[in-house]
Order: structure tokens, then C-alpha cells, then sequence
């Protein structure tokens, strides 16, 4: 048992790397200085919102503005960088996804070098330490394991919820790897089954828990960073169990995947109802993470005003 600790170890953090890269082809922000920057990973790299960059060196209020005139003069000079941006879909404040230009970390150099700007420098340094941190998570799985764990802490989760959060991960990964070698391949499939789980184990689906939670349903926030611990442990029980009966029977077409789903999430949905019938209270939390947080930071605020 203890030889094969490491492995078992080491498949988990593969896993956790897996979802994350799985997680990272979704939109989303970084900050430079404090200046929102929005990239997505295209290709096997990141690329980024070239107006994002202008108005994060220039100062400037329209960005937009700013990177098609540069992009014309660029143009006029006979210039390969404009030619080498992508238009990729990326999240407008308004929640919708627009056609964005998106430049690679190789564009953006090049780019970079025809802005004036002081803060030129710090950010191509800024834009190295990313790329260098994602090839060392490739090189080394701990490495994401350790980062995930530390954006959690910075949010103020427990270690016993960053814990299971954790494990959950690598459970879900095993759920998709199955699914795959099911011959389920698209998101939407993805989401018909994840739905029918969560209405077995919890009577409702995410977008339905979403709404309970009162996150709001187009946004970026994740409803399982939402969760508590024990939402956290019978969504991860739903998961397992429809793992291994699938596993097991080998389900040949999406409708018999969908029978196993729903059995999956009932063994899960039926130990929650024993489990809420022993405590004598819901394992249902309205409970959210943006509520918590605001909460912490206004005891902060009072703590610090005394």
C-alpha cells in the first residue's frame, strides 16, 4: 500500500492538472497593476485582449481606441504583428462574448515595443513569469496542485474545504475520462449528464443551484467554489458512484449514460435524505462564497475601525 502511495499521488495531481487545462480553454482575467486583462487559451497558449494591454501601458480610458489606431499605423509601416492576432471570442462587461483581437505572448512582445510606456518593461517581465509558471506546472503536476491551493487560502477558504475541493476535482476528471471512453465527447453531453447527477443527488441542476445560491447565472463564478463541504462530498459521491457503475456495465449510447447518470446521482441523492434525516436539517446551503466573502471583509473592516 505504501509503494503505491506516490502513484496514486501523482495520477491524482495529473488529474487536477488535466481539469485545470480543461478549465483554463474558458475565458478568463488576469491583473496587471491592478488593470484587468482578459486572455483565453487558444492553441496551446494563452492569448490576450490587445486593447486590454493598451489601456493596462497607456492609462488610457478607450483602449479600444487606442489599439485600432496603433493597429493601422502598424499596418501602414507593413507590420506582420496585426497580421499574426487572432479574433477570438472573449467576455464583454456586459456578459456577452464579442470577436476580440487577441495577440500570443510572442505578438505581444512585438507589439509592446510600439508603446510608449514606462510600465513596457515590468509587464514583459510580468507576461514571462505566466508563461514560465504554466510550462513548470506541465514539467511538475504538484506545482498546480500547490498554486490551486494558495488562490484558495487568498480567498479564505479552510484547508478542510480547499482539501475537498481538491479531491472533487480529480473525481470529476475521472467522471469526463470515463464519459470519453464511453464516446461522449461535447460540452453539452457533458452538461445533460452533470444536470442529471445534480437533480438526483440534490433535486435540482446547476443553473437550478445556481439560482438557489443566487449566483448569478451568466456569470464566471464556479457553483462548486460555492458550495460547503458537504454539498462538496455528496456531489463528489454522485460522481464516483456513476464512475464506477459505468466502468462496470460500459454503456454503449448516450441514452443508457444518461440511466447511469441518474442511478449515480439517486445512491448519492438518497444518502443525503438520511443523512439531513440524522442531523434534522438540510444539506442544501443557501450559503455562497460572495456572501461569505463580503461578510468576512466587513467584520475585517470593524475589527481594523477598533
Amino acid at each position: 500500500m505504501i509503494k503505491n502511495k506516490p502513484e496514486k499521488l501523482k495520477i491524482m495531481n495529473n488529474k487536477i492538472v488535466k481539469n485545470i487545462d480543461n478549465k483554463i480553454k474558458e475565458n478568463s482575467i488576469i491583473l496587471f497593476k491592478e488593470k484587468q486583462i482578459r486572455r483565453t487559451w487558444h492553441n496551446n497558449q494563452w492569448w490576450f485582449s490587445v486593447s486590454d494591454i493598451c489601456s493596462a501601458l497607456t492609462d488610457s480610458v478607450d483602449g479600444k481606441a487606442y489599439w485600432r489606431k496603433l493597429k493601422q499605423r502598424l499596418k501602414d509601416e507593413g507590420s506582420q504583428v496585426v497580421t499574426n492576432c487572432h479574433k477570438l471570442k472573449l467576455t464583454s462587461s456586459d456578459g456577452k462574448k464579442y470577436l476580440t483581437d487577441c495577440a500570443n505572448t510572442e505578438g505581444l512582445f512585438r507589439i509592446i515595443q510600439s508603446i510608449p510606456s514606462p510600465k513596457a518593461e515590468p509587464f514583459k517581465q510580468w507576461l514571462a513569469k505566466i508563461g514560465h509558471e504554466r510550462i513548470q506546472e506541465i514539467e511538475d503536476p504538484e506545482l498546480a496542485q500547490v498554486r490551486m491551493k494558495s488562490l484558495y487560502e487568498q480567498k479564505g477558504y479552510s484547508q478542510d474545504w480547499i482539501n475537498k475541493r481538491l479531491r472533487g476535482i480529480a473525481v470529476r476528471q475521472d467522471l469526463t475520462d470515463e464519459w470519453q471512453e464511453r464516446g461522449i465527447s461535447s460540452e453539452k453531453d457533458y452538461a445533460i449528464l452533470t444536470a442529471e447527477i445534480s437533480k438526483a443527488t440534490f433535486g435540482m441542476t446547476p443553473s437550478q443551484y445556481k439560482n438557489f445560491k443566487n449566483i448569478p447565472i451568466k456569470s464566471n463564478f464556479n457553483l462548486r467554489d460555492n458550495m460547503t463541504d458537504l454539498e462538496l462530498i455528496f456531489t463528489m459521491l454522485g460522481e464516483k458512484v456513476t464512475t464506477e457503475i459505468s466502468k462496470q456495465e460500459k454503456p454503449d449510447n448516450f441514452s443508457e449514460n444518461k440511466k447511469v447518470a441518474k442511478r449515480g446521482g439517486k445512491i448519492a441523492g438518497d444518502a443525503r435524505l438520511s443523512t439531513e434525516k440524522e442531523l434534522k436539517r438540510s444539506i442544501i446551503s443557501k450559503e455562497n462564497y460572495l456572501e461569505l466573502s463580503s461578510s468576512k471583509k466587513i467584520q475585517n473592516k470593524n475589527k481594523n475601525k477598533k
